[in-house]
C-alpha cells in the first residue's frame, strides 16, 4: 500500500472536543503460535516458558480481531498476559520483538504512577502515527505492574507503608484491560483541556503486564499467568474450591464454562477438543488438595491446556483428549503457590 494512502493521521479542528473518528481497518494475517515461538526464540535467550505463553497469548488475539472483523457473534474471551520475573530476565525485550513481528505500535510503561491510565493508550496512538486502526492493534507493555498491586496488612511497600491508591489504580486498569470505549487525548504533552480527543476501543489492544513480585515466597523465574476479560479483580469472591463442591457449583463453572471456551478456541482451529470426566475430577481434587481459590481453576486449565493450545494451528483436522493421566502429568508441573488467592 503506498504510503500516503494509509491511515496514519488525524486533523485537528479548532476549539477542541471529543470525536468519533470511524477506523480504516487492515486485514488481520493470523500466525500460529509455532510461527510467533520461533521468531522470538532468535531473539531471546532462554525463557522458553514464557516464549509459548506469549506466542499463545498472541495467537488468540490475533484470532479474537479476526472475529470482530468478519462480524462474528461469538467472540474469544480477551486475554491478557502477567509475566512474572525478576529484573533483566527479558520481560520486555520479549514484547517488543513480538510487537515487530505482529508490526502493531507498542509502548511501555515502567514504574506507573501519577497519571491517567488513559495516557497509556494515547502514548499507543501517538506510536502508530495517530491510526486508530493501528492503535487498536497495539501492544501496550506494562512493566513493574507489582508496585501498584494492593498490598496486605503483612506485605508493606519498600517504604513501609501500605500502598493505599493501588486498588484504585487497578481497577482503573481492569476496565482497560477488559475492553472500553474511551476518549483519549491527541497530545500527551499538553493540557488535555486545549485540545481535541479521539475514541479509542481497547477491546483488540493487547495488554502485558511484568513484574518481580519480590514481596511474594517461592514465586518462580520464569513464571508466566495468563488472565482474561475477569483479570485478578479486586475484592472479588475468596470462596474455595471445596464450598463450591458443596454447594455443586464446580462442575457448572467448570466443565461448562472455562472447558467450553477452550473447545470453541480451538474450533476455530479446526481441532476437536474432548475434556473427559476423570480429567475435570482430576483438576478438582488437585484444586482441594493444595487448598485453592476459586480464580486459580482458570489458570490450572490453562497449565493442563498450555501444550494443545499451542500447536492447535498444526493439528487442523485432528481430535484431542484430555484424560485423567494427561492431566495428572500435567498438574505435576504446575505451581501451586503461585496460583492461590
Amino acid at each position: 500500500m503506498p504510503k500516503d494512502d494509509r491511515p496514519r493521521s488525524i486533523p485537528v479542528t479548532a476549539g477542541g472536543g471529543a470525536r468519533r473518528i470511524p477506523p480504516r481497518e487492515e486485514p488481520v494475517k493470523v500466525l500460529t503460535p509455532r510461527h510467533i515461538y520461533d521468531h522470538l526464540d532468535r531473539y531471546v535467550i532462554g525463557q522458553t516458558a514464557a516464549k509459548r505463553a506469549v506466542a499463545t497469548a498472541a495467537h488468540q488475539h490475533l484470532k479474537r480481531i479476526e472475529q470482530r472483523r468478519s462480524g462474528k457473534a461469538t467472540l474469544l474471551r480477551k486475554s491478557n498476559l502477567l509475566l512474572m520475573g525478576p529484573t533483566g530476565s527479558g520481560k520486555t525485550h520479549i514484547a517488543r520483538k513480538l510487537a515487530d513481528l505482529l508490526e502493531v505500535p507498542f509502548t511501555t510503561e515502567a514504574g506507573y504512577y501519577g497519571k491517567d491510565v488513559e495516557v497509556m493508550v494515547a502514548e499507543l496512538l501517538f506510536k502508530s502515527g495517530h491510526s486508530i486502526d493501528a492503535t487498536q492493534r497495539g501492544i501496550i507493555f506494562i512493566d513493574e505492574i507489582d508496585k501498584i498491586a494492593r498490598r496486605s496488612g503483612s506485605m508493606r511497600t519498600g517504604a513501609g507503608s501500605r500502598d493505599i491508591g493501588g486498588e484504585g489504580v487497578q481497577q482503573a486498569l481492569l476496565k482497560l484491560l477488559e475492553g472500553r470505549e474511551i476518549f483519549v487525548p491527541l497530545n500527551v504533552t499538553q493540557h488535555w483541556n486545549k485540545h481535541d480527543f479521539v475514541e479509542i476501543d481497547t477491546a483488540d489492544i493487547l495488554f502485558i503486564c511484568a513484574g518481580t513480585f519480590t514481596d511474594l515466597h517461592q514465586v518462580q523465574v520464569d513464571k508466566t499467568v495468563g488472565f482474561g476479560s475477569e483479570g485478578r479483580r479486586m475484592g472479588s469472591s475468596r470462596l474455595r474450591v471445596k464450598e463450591l463442591i458443596e454447594y455443586g457449583m464446580l462442575a457448572e463453572l467448570l466443565g461448562r464454562l472455562l472447558a467450553r471456551e477452550y473447545r470453541e478456541a480451538l474450533l476455530l482451529d479446526g481441532v476437536e477438543l474432548e475434556l473427559q470426566e476423570s480429567a475435570l475430577k482430576a483438576i478438582v481434587e488437585y484444586s482441594v488438595e493444595k487448598k485453592l481459590g476459586a480464580r486459580a481453576l482458570r489458570s490450572i486449565l490453562e497449565e493442563v491446556l498450555a501444550d494443545v493450545m499451542f500447536d492447535a494451528p498444526e493439528k487442523r483436522g485432528e481430535k484431542v483428549v484430555i484424560d485423567r493421566k494427561y492431566a495428572l502429568a500435567r498438574l505435576k508441573r504446575v505451581d501451586a503457590s503461585a496460583l492461590r488467592d
